[in-house]
């Protein structure tokens, strides 16, 4: 008699069989009430876990799924759920790798943006279900010695998330979640995007020229000195105005995107 284990996984992979062949044979032992096996009642169940898979993406991708329309959408959403099923129990989390699916589906190259698009409503997700953490108080700043700014380094905030796209994904994605409208837009105009929660709603914005290289240095645990630098080059090569090291601090402390700092040996930082 196979193992309970074995029996487990062969009715697992049953339920996410394609649609043809012999992978739509039952598992062994799968009988109906009266002794004979019975297609059409797991064919059912199979349906249900289908859809229920299918739903939670549609939940997930809001705007992937207004940007391709429904049927396209459930349909990519099925093969997805067949190609790469749940790896664990929590659904709020499935569909980790759903952007990198998008990206190898020919059939949706004439949106070369669409994954993006998709990373950031997967960003959204990871944002909104992150730890709760406090927020580091600017005010914890006040009493470090002028020079020694440079050497300054930052915790993030678990809920911090940071995207660059060669696209308007941002914009796009806007244009298409709750009422928003879409509207012709420049491809070509790359967006950079930081998603955080601080408190109780998952803030999005876009980032400006070099501050994606300046917070993705401070999110290495580099200092300050080494992010103004990566920024500075960024900016230059996309012909950007010179990076302001404090404006692009101070909104990003604003933002409340940190949760700690230390300099040398840990600072005691004043918190909300």
């Amino acid at each position: 008699m196979p193992r309970w284990r074995d029996r487990q996984q062969a009715f697992a992979g049953a339920l996410l069989a394609s649609e043809s062949g012999a992978a739509r044979v039952l598992p062994p032992g799968v009988v109906g009430p009266r002794g004979p096996s019975c297609s059409k009642r797991f064919a059912v169940y199979r349906n249900n876990v289908a859809v229920g898979l299918i739903e939670t993406l549609e939940g997930h991708y809001p705007a992937v799924r207004r940007l391709v329309g429904e049927q396209c959408f459930r349909e990519m959403a099925r093969r997805y759920a067949i190609e790469q099923p749940p790896d664990g129990p929590v659904m709020a989390l499935y569909g980790a790798s759903f952007a990198d699916f998008i990206d190898g589906l020919e059939a949706l190259a004439a949106l070369p943006y669409l994954s993006d698009v998709a990373r950031i409503e997967r960003a959204y997700l990871e944002a909104y279900h992150a730890a709760e953490a406090s927020c580091l108080d600017p005010r914890a700043l006040a009493d470090i010695a002028s020079e020694r700014c440079a050497e300054l380094c930052f915790t993030p905030h678990p809920s911090l998330r940071l995207l660059c796209s060669r696209y308007p994904a941002l914009t796009i994605w806007r244009m298409n979640i709750a009422d928003g409208v879409p509207a012709p837009v420049e491809l070509s105009l790359g967006e950079d995007v930081l998603l955080v929660r601080p408190e109780a709603e998952v803030q999005v914005r876009a980032v400006p020229p070099g501050g994606a290289a300046f917070l993705r240095t401070l999110l290495q645990g580099r200092p300050l000195a080494a992010a103004a630098q990566a920024a500075s080059v960024a900016g230059h090569i996309a012909g950007a105005a010179p990076f302001d090291l404090a404006m692009h601090l101070q909104a990003l402390l604003e933002s409340r995107v940190f949760s700690d700092c230390w300099l040398g040996g840990r600072i005691d930082a004043a918190r909300n």
